[in-house]
């Protein structure tokens, strides 16, 4: 069955993959970002300029479609979620945080349960893609690795089970596309449990080049943060001890049927964002 999506954050870091992915379904794709002159998106998607901090600017990209791939702005989230309602959409999948279930208070379970509950508000059918950490998030170490080889981070014995932002978009796709999703929720965690210094082991090996990783204490990392810009209550959950979630739980494969990405397929998928300046 074709259907027509509007997916937000279009070329955003899960986004684009969301796009690629309903390309390749065959359904009608609708992007909304905030610059479209640059997104690079495929043939075919149709392009609109919009922003999810003013909803007003989704109107024109939700006319004439019945299922929403919803990035997740709390603030907005009611708001978006009734203009959903009103221009006809019947599905919308959110992209949340394993966070959003660990009923822990904190910054980001807070952010994207806010988020579920606009959506579940309106009445319409929903799914949560509810993933761990990025692999992607990896990539903020970039720039210290082409310049010196070294990754400077906190924590580095906290254990992780990092997803691969690819097997996220493959869930919402799944979800978007497919029936019987309704009202279900995927909690998403990558295949294995990776330290910190395991990453970097990991990064050194993929990229055949020698790579450092030096302890920051959170209190270095939160200044860090800081001097980069970050929001003091961002820096101060950033920079606290990582909470004891560590289990590989259910993967993309229980929803796609794949196998889902390891940390080494990520760097090898990302080979170039490391290579020296």
């Amino acid at each position: 069955m074709s259907v027509a999506v509007l997916v937000t954050g279009a070329t955003g870091t899960v986004g684009r993959h969301v796009v690629d992915g309903l390309v390749r379904a065959g359904a009608s794709v609708h992007a909304l970002t905030r610059t479209p002159e640059r997104a690079g998106l495929p043939a075919g998607v149709t392009v609109f300029r919009g922003d999810l901090e003013d909803p007003d600017t989704l109107r024109t990209a939700l006319s004439g479609v019945d299922r929403l791939y919803l990035f997740p702005v709390p603030e907005t989230a009611e708001a978006v979620a009734g203009m959903a309602r009103e221009a006809g959409v019947r599905h919308i999948v959110t992209l949340s945080s394993i966070s959003a279930g660990y009923n822990s208070g904190d910054f980001s379970g807070d952010h994207h349960r806010a988020v579920e509950k606009a959506v579940e508000a309106s009445g319409l059918e929903w799914t949560h893609v509810r993933p761990g950490e990025f692999m992607a998030n990896v990539v903020n170490w970039a720039p210290a690795v082409q310049d010196e080889n070294v990754v400077r981070e906190p924590f580095g014995e906290a254990p992780s089970v990092m997803v691969h932002e690819a097997d996220i978009a493959e869930v919402a796709v799944e979800a978007l596309t497919g029936e019987g999703h309704a009202g279900a929720v995927y909690s998403l965690t990558g295949p294995q449990v990776l330290t910190k210094r395991d990453q970097v082991r990991t990064l050194a090996e993929v990229l055949d080049r020698d790579i450092v990783f030096e302890e920051l204490t959170p209190q270095q990392a939160r200044q860090r943060w800081l001097d980069r810009g970050v929001p003091a209550e961002v820096a101060d959950w950033l920079t606290q001890p990582p909470a004891e979630h560590a289990v590989v739980g259910p993967t993309a494969t229980e929803v796609t049927g794949r196998p889902a990405r390891t940390f080494a397929q990520w760097v090898a998928d990302h080979r170039a964002d490391f290579a020296p300046a």
